[in-house]
């Protein structure tokens, strides 16, 4: 399901509920709507208030983390690029065709990367990529040195292979992350009873009503935001391949 149908369910059910207590204040019985039910209501709802408060800050900072190290580790990616080509550049016309095929692979990388397409993406991980990744490592450990100083060169080159490749499937795993269901559907039962006792208590008019939908949308609007930064590589919010492009610019030069 996509995250901006999500966030329309979760806008539904918040103003929903705004519209259902909204509804219970002409229908209850007076006494219901004392002043000391009405403490008791604004005690309790403080304490939801706080709870919902308190998640949606551990959420937006975890996601953020995970957007700010999936985008720490593109653009250490593009540099180990850049530095693998350049040793193997170093070691001799022989790598000629190695380093061919790693500006060919980088380019792959970012057409899916810049695509967005969850399937693309999944096939990143894949045993063909896999294996493509395999074979590239290979013809770096086939390179034969002839001396002290290529032998040292092709031992580096080795190091950053593994080191590409290890961001490349740390971003890949960081794409896979989400918000747990459960916790997902506890906030929003949190948010539709806070919503749902401030129509209750509210008196029906074009601003109370106004307020509460731009709050309904702030809500929905902030859940959207947790689940795209979950998912760095796709959808509207997502990292920046502007260090893989001018990575793959250099190579080969």
């Amino acid at each position: 399901m996509s995250h901006l149908v999500i966030a329309l369910i979760v806008f539904l059910c918040v103003v929903g509920s705004a519209l259902l207590g909204s509804y219970l204040r002409v229908v209850l019985p007076q006494h219901h709507l004392s002043s000391e039910s009405t403490d008791v209501v604004k005690l309790a709802t403080g304490l939801i208030a706080t709870m919902a408060a308190l998640v949606l800050g551990l959420l937006i900072s975890s996601a953020k983390g995970s957007f700010d190290t999936t985008n720490s580790e593109i653009v250490h990616s593009a540099a180990d690029i850049v530095r693998l080509d350049r040793v193997l550049a170093r070691y001799g016309p022989e790598t000629q065709e190695i380093r061919g095929l790693l500006k060919r692979n980088t380019a792959t990388s970012i057409e899916v990367l810049a695509s967005g397409d969850r399937s693309q993406l999944a096939r990143m991980s894949g045993p063909e990529a896999v294996g493509q990744g395999e074979a590239f490592q290979r013809k770096v450990e086939e390179l034969s040195p002839h001396n002290a100083a290529q032998s040292q060169l092709q031992t580096r080159a080795l190091q950053l292979v593994d080191e590409v490749f290890a961001a490349r499937w740390l971003a890949l795993l960081q794409q896979k992350g989400s918000i747990p269901v459960p916790l997902l559907v506890v906030l929003v039962s949190w948010l539709a009873i806070l919503f749902g006792t401030f129509g209750l208590f509210a008196p029906r008019n074009g601003t109370t009503m106004t307020v509460l939908v731009m709050g309904a949308l702030s809500t929905a609007g902030a859940i959207f935001l947790i689940m795209e930064m979950n998912t760095p590589l796709g959808g509207v919010v997502k990292i920046s391949l502007e260090p893989m492009r001018a990575a793959l610019a250099i190579l080969g030069e």
